[in-house]
């Protein structure tokens, strides 16, 4: 049974990747799950939710995408299904008959595609299909959410008569209308609309000559709005209609409602379904944003992280367009504990949460943004100590709570653990601090857990080169500038550079010198030597980089020259089977030529065709036969050539093109130079050269020798400046 603490997803940072993931979602219940995210209980189910997310990403790829899952909440429909004797309103209905179309359709979808998606058919599989729902609202509900006239025979009648009336109600206006306005009783306005309800605008001198009810008056009292006496009545009608309406309504939606009710669970499942398919996509698009993908997931007890990033600083780094370092984290039965050190700033502490957050995101069922290659195994509990833990509310120290947590380490600690420790043993006495904490690593050790903890103490280094299944480590530095590689390396321990960045940082020598003299020779020596250790391994690394880079370099110029080589060996070739075609012409129109003249000689026609015809066998001969089919292959062949040909031909017209144009941008592009009187110039399409006399209002005279001409500044260009 998986168990990991809410203290250790918060010391990870993962209820932030909840909160990134969640943005991807298009449901209100979606989003709310995707804030609940979280490890799952069991290496089945998470298997399966990695599974079912990977097969979301590969949808991308394919021809079949997975059809949209959005849709309305209908919390509040379920609850009052839940109620006997109450009524749904017709937009409640048109949620569920939209949530139920979505849900059977992508039930169909994962039905049809089931070797394709065959996790999320899985899951799908547990819903039940059922148009009948469907069928039953759209018989009664139109797609704008209203009840449908002939969803009862009642209702048909009513609204028919409604329609009927209304027209009357319109007729017996208009005639009122033209004949009080040809009498003169009606003001300017002649109408107007009181409460939803047309009127006439009657001059007040006039009102007691119209018949009909007064429905109020204007703020000066010149005139009074008079409902006709005929329209009255029929509007009394109407609402009666419309009241019988409502009526027929409310019985038809009760009637759905019951039909409706029986189906309350299924609805849920619906919900619960498509919520859940929700989270998926979106675990799915945030895993592609980062191009995340699903490790090997091995029952062995072993991890390889190759190429990992932390996904926060990825894509915090991505939208400040910051280079984000990956690293190569392994660890495995032989390789169980590994020990990072090193100076402050350098990524110890990254490297640790990255490890641990991927871990969660993994067993959350996330894809995660490492090499494909990479292989992860599951723990039943990952415990983390990370950051500055002092507790205000308990009146805890930093070490006093680092203690506590320990204790919690020592008794839940064992070989399906992931322990995470930062700066290991501090907050303390640095010799006493260092003495427990080596104890409690050689208790963990004992008892297989598997872990990363970055530290400064000497004696967990050499603790870690005498366990032969503890690993030292450390983040690489430049050996010159001091500055951080933010790169894992595996094997050695790594110095603090106490003096030396101390050095760096402007302490003064003398000062660094009797700060020497207060520690004991043994450990400067032994920090010395990892130093020494780390300077030399930099070294090397950048050799190596060096060397690798001109090997690329030799590799990819070797390429080129085969490159070269083969097109020149191919234009021989071409070369050699032209020259032996004309040679062939030539020798045949020799041999015609000498025809020619010795027909011209004995003038024998029969001797010349026999002749030519023998020539004409000798050719044939040499033919090879090829049937109307392979002709037609070796056409479409040389078509091809041709075009490719032509193609090359067009891009190299088109890069010149580009060229020439982009010159003639960079030109214009270019800031004219100031001319002044005494430059040399030219004309731009021109070649002869003068130099200028005077500049006035734009223009310049130019003087060639000869003669003297004005022209426009603008058409001129600089030879030479003034000397």
């Amino acid at each position: 049974m998986i168990k990991i603490t809410a203290k250790t997803l918060q010391d990870l940072e993962f209820p932030t990747i909840c909160q990134q993931v969640s943005r991807y979602t298009v449901t209100g219940p979606g989003k709310n799950k995707a804030l609940e995210i979280a490890p799952f209980s069991s290496y089945k189910e998470t298997i399966f939710a990695l599974r079912k997310t990977n097969e979301y990403v590969s949808s991308y790829q394919q021809e079949s995408r997975i059809p949209n899952h959005g849709f309305d909440a209908i919390d509040q429909e379920i609850k009052f299904l839940g109620i006997e004797e109450t009524r749904l309103e017709a937009s409640s209905f048109r949620k569920i008959g939209s949530i139920s179309e979505t849900s059977n359709t992508l039930i169909r979808f994962f039905q049809k595609f089931e070797q394709l998606y065959p996790c999320l058919h899985e899951t799908a599989s547990e819903v039940e299909y059922t148009p009948l729902i469907i069928e039953r609202i759209n018989q009664v509900i139109d797609r704008f959410g209203e009840v449908k006239d002939d969803a009862s025979p009642l209702l048909q009648e009513t609204r028919r008569k409604i329609g009927h009336v209304k027209g009357q109600i319109n007729s017996s206006f208009g005639s009122a209308l033209t004949h009080y306005n040809n009498l003169g009783y009606l003001d300017d306005i002649r109408e107007t609309v009181v409460d939803n309800i047309r009127v006439l605008a009657v001059s007040a001198m006039h009102r007691r000559k119209v018949k009909g009810g007064i429905l109020g008056n204007s703020k000066t009292g010149s005139i009074v709005y008079i409902q006709p006496e005929t329209t009255y009545n029929y509007t009394r009608e109407l609402n009666n209609l419309e009241y019988e309406e409502k009526e027929e309504i409310k019985k038809i939606l009760k009637e759905l409602t019951s039909f409706v009710r029986p189906y309350r669970s299924l609805l849920i499942d619906y919900q619960e379904f498509l919520s859940n398919i929700d989270v998926i996509a979106a675990k799915a698009k945030y895993g592609m944003d980062m191009n995340a993908v699903m490790p090997k997931i091995s029952r062995d007890r072993e991890i390889e992280l190759i190429d990992a990033y932390h996904p926060l600083l990825l894509l915090t780094n991505r939208k400040q367009n910051k280079k984000t370092y990956p690293q190569t984290i392994e660890l495995s039965s032989d390789k169980r504990i590994i020990v990072i050190s090193g100076p402050n700033a350098g990524g110890k502490s990254i490297t640790l949460k990255t490890m641990g957050l991927l871990q969660l995101m993994v067993q959350s069922g996330l894809l995660i943004p490492v090499h494909e290659y990479s292989r992860m195994c599951f723990f039943d509990r990952i415990l983390t100590d990370i950051g500055d833990n002092q507790s205000i509310e308990n009146h805890l120290s930093t070490y006093s709570y680092r203690l506590k947590n320990m204790n919690y380490f020592l008794k839940k600690v064992d070989d399906k653990t992931l322990f995470l420790i930062d700066e290991f043993g501090t907050g303390s006495d640095p010799e006493l601090g260092g003495a427990l904490a080596e104890t409690f690593l050689e208790v963990f050790y004992e008892k297989e857990a598997f872990g990363i903890l970055t530290t400064h103490y000497a004696n967990l280094k050499m603790l870690a080169n005498e366990l032969p299944h503890v690993i030292n480590a450390n983040m690489l530095f430049d050996a010159r500038t001091l500055e951080p590689l933010y790169k894992l390396h595996m094997g050695e321990a790594g110095s603090s550079f106490t003096f030396e960045v101390a050095q760096k940082n402007g302490i003064p020598y003398s000062l660094i010198n009797r700060s020497k003299k207060k520690v004991e020779r043994g450990k400067i020596r032994f920090d010395k030597s990892i130093a020494d250790l780390q300077k030399e391994r930099s070294k090397l690394s950048k050799t190596t980089t060096a060397l690798k880079t001109k090997e690329q370099k030799t590799e990819s110029e070797k390429k080129k020259l085969e490159e070269t080589n083969a097109r020149i060996q191919q234009k021989l070739e071409n070369f050699q089977e032209l020259y032996d075609s004309n040679q062939r012409l030539i020798y045949l129109g020799n041999k015609i030529n000498e025809l020619g003249e010795k027909y011209f000689q004995n003038k024998k026609k029969k001797e010349l065709i026999a002749e030519f015809l023998k020539i004409i066998e000798v050719e044939n001969s040499k033919r090879k036969k090829v049937s109307p089919k392979e002709k037609k292959v070796e056409k479409a062949k040389e078509k091809k050539v041709m075009q490719e040909a032509e193609k090359k031909v067009e891009e190299i017209r088109k890069k010149k093109k580009e060229k020439q144009e982009k010159d003639i941008k960079e030109e214009i592009a270019k800031p004219k130079p100031v001319l002044k009187v005494g430059d040399r110039v030219r004309m731009q399409d021109g070649k002869a050269v003068g130099s200028i006399d005077s500049i006035e209002k734009g223009n310049a005279k130019v003087n060639y020798g000869i003669f003297t001409t004005s022209v426009s500044v603008d058409q001129l260009e600089l030879v030479q400046r003034k000397k």
